[in-house]
């Protein structure tokens, strides 16, 4: 299934639909996929869903998980990437976080902050949790992941590297685009290709299964520091490409269109646009 998160008429809000297709339809009762996973039959109830129908051309899409408990975020997990950044394999995942200010949907504008000028691209694979676990072991915790998506890690390079902690250069309002979709892990298969370009010119192209960590390993290793619920997101790490690794660097400017597809998932259309 390919569940997503509907902008409704103005001052109604949102709500969780399948899709089908061309069409959506609405999963009664949940106003998010973050909250239908929070039901242990979510599975079923989108799958019986016959609610309103909308179109999914034009659809006004919100990040497919609007309000996620957390966002756990992979640094350093493709091994292109880590060469062109000049690293060792690491040896443990290396671990940060977002926030929920920092997601837009799947086709919102990208906010350009005024008070950076080195803002990069980061195609990424994100893995959405569906039940709840402490200690997973990396045997079980396909059992514990809903689905997957697409998400583009969006990093002000000047205020990431200001100190080795990376969080105040990830987390930026309106700047993570997530989505289109929550695909079941009965309909995605690891290892397609995943592409960012920025105004048509490709950047990065890399099947994701170039991990160093699956989402497995990851499930399991995170779920042993903290317990992981349902609509958590755990976002897998980047491949080589990114703009900072560039020679010149290369970094997003206002009027660009950056495209993140993952095939079997979907694509990311965020016009970068000056914030007020």
């Amino acid at each position: 299934m390919r569940l997503l998160t509907l902008r409704t008429e103005t001052g109604k809000g949102t709500v969780a639909v399948r899709q089908d297709g061309d069409t959506l339809t609405e999963i009664e009762g949940f106003s998010d996929v973050g909250a239908l996973l929070q039901d242990p039959a979510w599975a079923a109830i989108a799958e019986a869903a016959n609610g309103a129908t909308h179109a999914y051309d034009g659809a006004d899409l919100a990040a497919v998980v609007p309000s996620p408990g957390k966002i756990i975020c992979v640094g350093h997990n493709y091994r292109n990437h880590i060469k062109e950044m000049g690293r060792e394999l690491p040896e443990y995942p290396t671990l940060f976080a977002k926030y929920q200010e920092s997601l837009i949907g799947p086709n919102d504008d990208l906010a350009l902050p005024q008070e950076s000028d080195t803002v990069d691209w980061e195609a990424e694979l994100a893995v959405v949790i569906g039940r709840k676990g402490r200690r997973i072991s990396e045997a079980d915790a396909a059992d514990h992941i809903a689905g997957y998506s697409v998400l583009n890690d969006i990093s002000m390079r000047d205020y990431q590297f200001r100190t080795v902690q990376w969080l105040q250069g990830k987390t930026w309002e309106k700047s993570t685009p997530f989505g289109p979709a929550l695909v079941t892990k009965d309909e995605f298969k690891a290892g397609p290709l995943m592409t960012s370009a920025v105004d048509g010119e490709i950047q990065q192209s890399t099947p994701t299964g170039d991990l160093v960590f699956t989402p497995e390993f990851l499930v399991s290793y995170i779920s042993t520091i903290i317990t992981l619920n349902p609509g958590d997101v755990i976002a897998t790490g980047t491949p080589g490409g990114v703009g900072h690794a560039q020679n010149p660097k290369r970094y997003l400017q206002e009027g660009q269109l950056l495209v993140t597809t993952i095939e079997g998932l979907g694509q990311l259309n965020n016009r970068v646009v000056k914030e007020a």
